[in-house]
């Protein structure tokens, strides 16, 4: 696999047996059947339960059954299961870095004795509910909101574009508190109660291996314990987002990695004018450039993995590895694609469905202008969105 100035010969070894272990996964259980699960739009449930006893959601969290393990190896689990498909990563990355992370940062004892260990094992499946029909990229003028009353609270609200909301039995819902100025807070709400609903959205044309949804919330009550007491405001959710991005910036490589891979090989087998494609200039350019990409990548999602280990990494960081991470893999997919001709935009090869899925990406987690204009305010201090 890419590696071209060696990244990978300083892990130790516990992040060489994730890489390891989550490649093997993939190229066992998941890759032979992905692309009929592209096509079909669906998600192959039934291995949650097993990426959950493999260790793959929220590894990196302490305690509960998580075995915190390092930012980078983390990272390379993000990796490996883009690398497969989006889906497959988003999946992971939300049941980990957006429920399980706020329930481990902000939850109270009871709730993180109740939900964590579950949610590891992939006993049960969470969600994450911040945006809404009329607020994305501004999730701060949300109108989901909650009244709080004797028994507790009652929300009233919608959510969209949720990923796993269809499959989930918790949803950590953020919405705005009437009882205390409108400040924003996290509520788990169960999905099974009175008044949820979780429909599925279909007919999607990117990240079709993946299972995404809404949460329609009318006059849900929820008891006082089910909220979140270690944080108001939007500091909550944003966190949780910066956690996920991380995990995107280093996912987007997987995808990018494997679109350069299929392309090489196929160029080394497809054989055109008495040869193959590969001895062409223009082919050569075409790998080489893609490589240069990917590495640049790598070396940014590294130097990432480094400054959160030690506690400086910053959102900011975080925006631009995600958008410029994400901005390398949509081009290298479609250059892959091209190599492939015609053969590309078949299922039998990944490039084209990672391009398909890059689009959702691309968008998802702040859209890659917003990422634009959070760089933009921290290099010159003035907000373009205000």
């Amino acid at each position: 696999m890419l590696d071209y100035v060696d990244l990978e010969a300083d892990l130790d070894e516990e992040e060489r047996l994730i890489r390891d272990t989550a490649r093997q996964f993939v190229d066992e259980q998941v890759r032979p059947d992905i692309g009929d699960h592209f096509e079909a739009g669906t998600f192959p449930t039934d291995l949650i339960p097993e990426m959950g006893e493999m260790g793959f959601y929220a590894p990196n969290l302490k305690g509960y059954g998580s075995p915190n393990v390092s930012e980078t190896a983390y990272g390379l689990l993000m990796q490996e299961l883009e690398a497969c498909d989006s889906g497959l990563r988003s999946m992971a990355s939300v049941q980990g870095a957006l429920v399980m992370y706020p329930i481990h940062a902000f939850g109270s004892e009871a709730q993180k004795k109740e939900w964590l260990p579950r949610l590891g094992s992939g006993e049960a499946v969470g969600c994450f509910g911040l945006t809404e029909p009329e607020h994305g990229s501004n999730p701060s003028g949300m109108q989901t909101h909650a009244e709080k009353d004797a028994d507790g609270y009652v929300l009233n609200g919608s959510k969209t574009w949720i990923t796993n909301s269809p499959i989930s039995d918790i949803a950590v819902v953020w919405a705005k508190d009437r009882s205390s100025e409108d400040t924003v807070r996290g509520f788990l709400v169960e999905t099974d109660r009175d008044g949820v609903t979780t429909n599925k959205i279909t007919e999607k044309l990117s990240l079709r291996a993946s299972i995404t949804g809404e949460i329609g919330l009318n006059d849900v009550r929820i008891p006082e314990e089910n909220v979140l007491p270690g944080v108001e405001g939007m500091k909550g959710p944003l966190s949780c987002l910066t956690q996920a991005r991380y995990g995107i910036a280093w996912g987007a490589i997987g995808a990018a990695r494997d679109c350069f891979e299929t392309a090489r090989e196929y160029a080394l087998d497809r054989d055109q004018f008495g040869g193959p494609i590969a001895r062409f200039q223009i082919q050569q350019e075409k790998l080489a450039e893609m490589a240069t990409q990917i590495t640049l990548a790598q070396l940014l999602a590294y130097r990432l993995a480094d400054l959160k280990e030690r506690g400086d990494l910053r959102p900011q960081h975080v925006s631009m590895a995600k958008r410029n991470n994400v901005r390398m893999a949509r081009d290298q997919a479609r250059v892959a694609r091209e190599m492939l001709g015609g053969n590309g935009i078949t299922t039998d090869y990944s490039p084209m469905r990672h391009m398909a899925n890059l689009e959702t990406v691309y968008t998802y987690e702040g859209t890659h202008d917003i990422h634009t204009l959070v760089l933009g305010q921290d290099l010159t201090g003035i907000a373009a969105f205000e």
